[in-house]
């Protein structure tokens, strides 16, 4: 598989060359005019504006409809020389069969762009790898004989950095707010994105990692010894049990992972909390789709 990504792509998108391929489509001077101006507006940098001579204006709504025409050319070349292809903006994935031949499209299609497009491929993003190597739109592909789609390891790693930021926000705060206003939110639309995974096991694995960073936090809220026998107490385990498990002098983070923590906060209290489970919304998305 050869990965393509390109180098600043939205940065240095060229005018002319952007201008000349809407002409071919486009016949209204007028309309063209308007998208020129859009192209040219200035920059404002430190409160200095200085004027735009390449690329797009990102975050504008019009730019991705922009750079996806000027980048029909790669797809029309791609096609003319029959490879599989998948391309997402300025990231794109072309299939063969050998790492030889990934190597002769990867210096092929690099020297297309660069001379028809003006466009730089970023060798360090790039590369010619087997497809579960890579990852796209934060996916990846599993080695079996028949691959299925899996969410990236790099997907999952941002996703923990988020959850992590959040946990730390959360100390002294009220669990079930946490839960409500920030964690269930973003679970839920990162679920919603990766729906299309085939790979479930990385779900159950997140779900478990969730519940033990909540049960962390709190034990680490619950400080004194008293206040944690007590606690446990009130979770439904025996005194003897309760005191053993206050006063045996772990960290939070191995307690948020015994049984005592576990048994005084199933899964089942943290659903009451209308904490999303990643495997449970997954299950869900199915049925419904």
């Amino acid at each position: 598989m050869v990965d393509i990504d390109l180098e600043k792509f939205f940065d240095r998108v060229n005018h002319d060359i952007l201008m000349s391929r809407l002409a071919r489509r486009i016949k209204d001077k007028r309309v063209l005019r308007l998208i020129r101006r859009y192209l040219q507006a200035g920059m404002m940098s430190e409160g200095v504006t200085t004027a735009r001579r390449e690329g797009t204006p990102q975050g504008g709504p019009l730019s991705p409809l922009l750079s996806n025409i000027l980048l029909d050319e790669l797809d029309q070349e791609l096609e003319r020389r029959g490879h599989t292809f998948c391309r997402y903006a300025d990231d794109c994935n072309i299939y063969v069969q050998s790492r030889s031949s990934g190597e002769r499209v990867m210096k092929s299609i690099t020297s297309f762009l660069d001379r028809r497009l003006r466009l730089k491929v970023n060798a360090e993003k790039s590369a010619v790898a087997r497809p579960w190597e890579r990852k796209f739109l934060g996916y990846s592909l599993t080695s079996n004989r028949e691959p299925r789609l899996k969410v990236a390891k790099e997907s999952v790693k941002r996703l923990k950095g988020k959850l992590r930021e959040i946990f730390r926000r959360g100390r002294g705060r009220n669990l079930g707010k946490l839960i409500v206003e920030e964690l269930t939110p973003l679970l839920r639309g990162w679920m919603n994105y990766f729906r299309l995974a085939e790979v479930k096991g990385i779900f159950e694995e997140l779900d478990s990692w969730i519940r033990r960073k909540l049960r962390c936090l709190i034990w680490r809220h619950w400080k004194r010894t008293i206040t944690r026998a007590k606690g446990l107490r009130q979770r439904g385990l025996d005194e003897v049990r309760a005191w053993a498990s206050a006063t045996n002098g772990r960290g939070p983070w191995w307690n948020a992972g015994a049984s005592h923590l576990h048994a005084a906060f199933p899964k089942s209290y943290f659903d009451r909390c209308e904490l999303l489970s990643l495997r449970d919304h997954r299950l869900r998305l199915q049925w419904t789709s």
